[in-house]
């Protein structure tokens, strides 16, 4: 059905109108962070400036430990999102393959306790990370993280393994494969999109998550999201500069990593439109 000049002019100001209101709060943020900060709040706004680094001089110079939060984000958020993802792969493969209620029941579990809000998990558990010493360390905020986000991680990948044939297990068992072997060399490699897009949700959430770190974390682990927000409540007051700078260098490893899974993460979002 051919569609009229009008129809293809509507959807592309939809589609203008929704990338301007999505892209214009980061632009205002990164824009910001290169002006002079008496220019960062002029009326009307300046959007002729001349381009200055002097807010990330300052960031380095008053936050000197940003940098180090910042790679502490990097590796727990790493290695939360390849245990997430390993993890929910292995998950997604039994709550797709077996049937069962036990299966059921901790279905309807992890769906239920996703719901809860995470302050009222996170006071519990604070005793327990103290017992087992695990308070302040990176390791904690993995755990906590792929914890979290294992449930939509295995719901993200079921739903790409229902749509791999079952026959083609079958022939790898009849041809000797182990069950590893099956998912190793003919599962997993079909669903390496929707292990993509499962990486790019829990990356994200799990970089901007503040809540768990705020509570077991203090100096060694860190985060950066815990920094920026120290920034804001400083009592010497705000360096707007400072704080676009650093708000523009955590937007960075999203960016890069959202980038370089692209091809991926647009064939995994759009699989679910081309299967019958």
């Amino acid at each position: 059905m051919k569609r009229s000049p009008l129809h293809r002019a509507l959807r592309v100001l939809a589609f203008a109108a929704i990338l301007v209101w999505s892209m214009f709060p980061i632009l205002l943020v990164v824009a910001a962070s290169f002006k002079p900060p008496k220019d960062i709040f002029a009326v009307p706004p300046r959007l002729l400036f001349t381009p200055t680094l002097g807010n990330y001089t300052e960031l380095f110079r008053l936050w000197p430990e940003f940098s180090r939060t910042l790679w502490n984000s990097l590796l727990i958020t790493l290695s939360a999102t390849l245990l997430t993802v390993v993890a929910s792969a292995l998950a997604g493969w039994v709550y797709s393959r077996r049937r069962g209620t036990a299966l059921t029941a901790s279905a309807f579990f992890m769906v239920l306790i996703r719901m809860f809000p995470p302050i009222v998990i996170t006071l519990p558990l604070f005793p327990v990370v103290n017992m087992l010493r695990l308070n302040d360390t990176h390791l904690v905020l993995v755990i906590l993280y792929s914890a979290f986000f294992v449930s939509l991680g295995t719901w993200i990948m079921k739903a790409f393994i229902d749509q791999v044939p079952r026959e083609l297990e079958e022939a790898a068992a009849v041809d000797g494969a182990t069950l590893w072997q099956t998912l190793r060399r003919v599962v997993l490699p079909l669903v390496v999109p929707g292990m993509t897009a499962a990486a790019v949700f829990i990356f994200i959430f799990a970089w901007n998550e503040f809540l768990f770190a705020f509570v077991f974390t203090t100096a060694k682990a860190k985060t950066a999201p815990l920094i920026i927000s120290e920034m804001l409540g400083s009592v010497t007051g705000v360096d707007w500069g400072a704080v676009f700078a650093a708000a523009t260098l955590q937007l960075l490893p999203i960016i890069v990593f959202v980038s370089l899974l692209q091809r991926h993460l647009i064939a995994g979002l759009t699989a679910g439109a081309t299967k019958g």
